[in-house]
């Protein structure tokens, strides 16, 4: 699928090389990431979940297109347009990856998530969570 995606457990990628990554925390992640799946009927695209401090998502689009959205308080675009490096869990396809895991997992036909559509979804959903 994805050269970056580890064969097994987990390991750190720099957002801006092979994807851009839009990091959301708790409860708003939870609900975008379902949103998400909902329309797509469950093909999203690759969504990383981790299982402990802040619970934060991480939304996985293609390169150099999370920093061309403007995201809301809260929601935080990581790519090579955003300030300061970043680098995101990734887990593996398979087997113990604890504390990741995937939300939503990348497919051939879905290889990354839309970030269009993850706008428009997170936008929508900060009008009636705040």
């Amino acid at each position: 699928m994805h050269p970056w995606i580890p064969a097994s457990g987990h390991g750190l990628r720099h957002a801006g090389i092979h994807f851009d990554a839009v990091r959301i925390a708790g409860v708003l992640a939870e609900q975008v990431a379902y949103e998400l799946m909902q329309f797509t009927d469950f093909q999203a695209g690759p969504i990383v979940r981790e299982a402990t401090g802040h619970r934060y998502m991480h939304f996985l689009l293609p390169p150099q297109s999370a920093t061309s959205h403007r995201w809301p308080a809260g929601v935080r675009a990581l790519g090579r347009g955003a300030q300061g490096w970043a680098y995101v869990g990734v887990p593996a396809l398979g087997g113990l990856t604890w504390p990741l895991e995937w939300r939503s997992e990348p497919t051939a036909e879905v290889p990354f998530v839309e970030a269009g559509l993850l706008r428009e979804v997170v936008g929508r959903l900060i009008g009636v969570v705040r």
